[in-house]
C-alpha cells in the first residue's frame, strides 16, 4: 500500500500538469501532426505514381464535374417535370451540345479566329502609339522629373519581354517532349470527359448514399451535412460564375459592336473568361479595349467607356444578384487575400479555384471545430 501510494505521488504531476490538461494534450497532438506532414514531404517519391495519375485524371475529372453542375438541374428536370429516361435525358443533351458545338464551329469560330489574327497582328502598332501618346504628355516641363524614371522602365519591360523570348525559343527544342506530354493530356481530356460526364450525370446522385457507407453510424449525419453544404457550395459557385461571365460576354459584345468597336466577339469572349477572376476580371479585360479604343480616337475611348459603365451597372445591381444571391457572400477583403495566395501558390488555376476552394475548406474547420468545441469542453460555460 505504501509503495503504491509513493507511485502515485510520483506520478501525480505528470499527470496533473501534462497529461490531465487539454491544452498540452492538444499541442501534442499539433506536434505529431506536423511530424506526420515532414515525414510525408521526405517521402514524396511514393506519392509520385499517384500524383502521375491525378495529372492524368485530374483535367478530365475537373471539366466533367464543371459540366455536371451546369447540366445536372436540367437532366433532373426533364426527368421530374417530363417523366424522360434518364439516359434518354441525358443523350438528348449530349445531342444538343454536339448540335451547339458545330453550330460555333461553322459560325463563331472562323470570326473569332479572324478577329483575333488580327488584335495579334496590329497590337505592336497599338502598343507603340499608347506608348508614344504617352511619352509626349509627359514630355511636359511639369513631368520632368519623372521622364528619367519612365524611360528606364519602359526600357525594362522591354528587355525583360525581350529576354523572355530568347528564352522561350532556346528551350523549345528541349521542352518537345513536354509539350507533346500536354498535348497528349489534352488529347485525353478530350476524349475521355463525355464518358465520365454521362456516368456523372446517370448515377452522380447516387454518390453521397454510397459514400456514406464508409463511415461509421455516429458520424454518417454530420458526414452527409457536411457532403451537402459541400457540394451546394461548390455547384451554386459554379453555376453562378459561369453564368454571370456568360452574360458579360454578351454585354460587352453587343456594348462593343453598337458603339462600332474593333474586335467586338473576341473582346468580349475576353472580358467574359476574365470575369471568372472575382472582382478583377472586367478591368483586366479593359486594358486592351481601352488600348485599341486609345488608337482609333478619343470619340472611340468614351464610347468605351460608357460601355463599360453601363456593363458594370447592370452586372453590379442586376445580373449578379440575381444569379450568385448571398450564398458565397464573402467579405471583399477575405476574397482579395485568398485571390493574392492562391494566385501567388498556383498561377491561374489558383486565382479561377480559390475561392470555391476556401469555401470547402471553411466548411470542413467549421464542423471540425464545432466538433472539437463539444469533445473538449474548453468552451463550455
Amino acid at each position: 500500500m505504501a509503495q503504491r501510494e509513493l507511485n502515485e505521488t510520483k506520478q501525480s504531476w505528470f499527470f496533473k500538469w501534462f497529461l490531465n490538461k487539454k491544452l498540452p494534450v492538444v499541442l501534442l497532438n499539433v506536434l505529431l501532426t506536423l511530424l506526420i506532414i515532414l515525414l510525408m514531404t521526405k517521402l514524396a517519391w511514393l506519392l509520385q505514381p499517384i500524383q502521375s495519375l491525378l495529372t492524368i485524371i485530374g483535367l478530365p475529372v475537373i471539366i466533367a464535374a464543371v459540366l455536371y453542375y451546369l447540366t445536372n438541374p436540367l437532366i433532373d428536370w426533364l426527368e421530374n417535370k417530363w417523366h424522360l429516361n434518364r439516359v434518354l435525358a441525358i443523350t438528348i443533351l449530349f445531342i444538343a451540345i454536339i448540335g451547339l458545338i458545330a453550330w460555333g464551329i461553322a459560325t463563331l469560330i472562323p470570326v473569332i479566329q479572324s478577329q483575333t489574327t488580327s488584335l495579334i497582328k496590329y497590337w505592336p502598332d497599338y502598343w507603340q502609339n499608347i506608348q508614344k501618346q504617352t511619352m509626349q504628355w509627359f514630355n511636359d516641363p511639369s513631368f520632368k522629373s519623372i521622364q528619367k524614371q519612365l524611360n528606364d522602365i519602359n526600357t525594362d519591360v522591354l528587355g525583360s519581354l525581350s529576354d523572355k523570348l530568347n528564352k522561350m525559343v532556346s528551350s523549345t527544342v528541349s521542352h518537345i517532349g513536354t509539350a507533346v506530354g500536354v498535348v497528349t493530356n489534352i488529347v485525353i481530356a478530350i476524349v475521355t470527359m463525355p464518358f465520365i460526364l454521362f456516368f456523372m450525370l446517370k448515377d452522380g446522385h447516387r454518390l453521397k448514399a454510397y459514400l456514406m457507407h464508409f463511415f461509421p453510424n455516429r458520424v454518417r449525419a454530420t458526414t452527409g451535412q457536411v457532403l451537402h453544404e459541400i457540394n451546394g457550395q461548390v455547384s451554386q459557385y459554379i453555376r453562378g460564375q459561369l453564368t454571370v461571365a456568360f452574360w458579360v460576354a454578351i454585354m460587352f459584345t453587343a456594348g462593343y459592336w453598337i458603339v462600332g468597336m474593333k474586335y467586338a466577339l473576341t473582346l468580349g469572349i475576353l472580358a467574359g473568361i476574365l470575369n471568372l477572376i472575382p472582382y478583377l476580371g472586367s478591368f483586366l479585360a479593359m486594358v486592351p479595349s481601352v488600348i485599341i479604343a486609345l488608337f482609333i480616337s478619343p470619340l472611340m475611348l468614351v464610347k468605351v467607356l460608357i460601355v463599360f459603365a453601363i456593363e458594370q451597372t447592370l452586372e453590379g445591381r442586376l445580373v449578379s444578384p440575381l444569379v450568385l444571391g448571398s450564398k458565397m457572400a464573402m467579405y471583399p477583403v477575405t476574397t482579395i487575400i485568398v485571390l493574392l495566395a492562391s494566385g501567388k501558390l498556383f498561377g491561374l488555376a489558383g486565382v479561377i479555384l480559390g475561392i470555391p476552394v476556401y469555401a470547402i475548406i471553411k466548411i470542413l474547420v467549421s464542423h471540425l471545430f464545432d466538433w472539437f468545441r463539444t469533445v473538449s469542453g474548453l468552451y463550455n460555460d
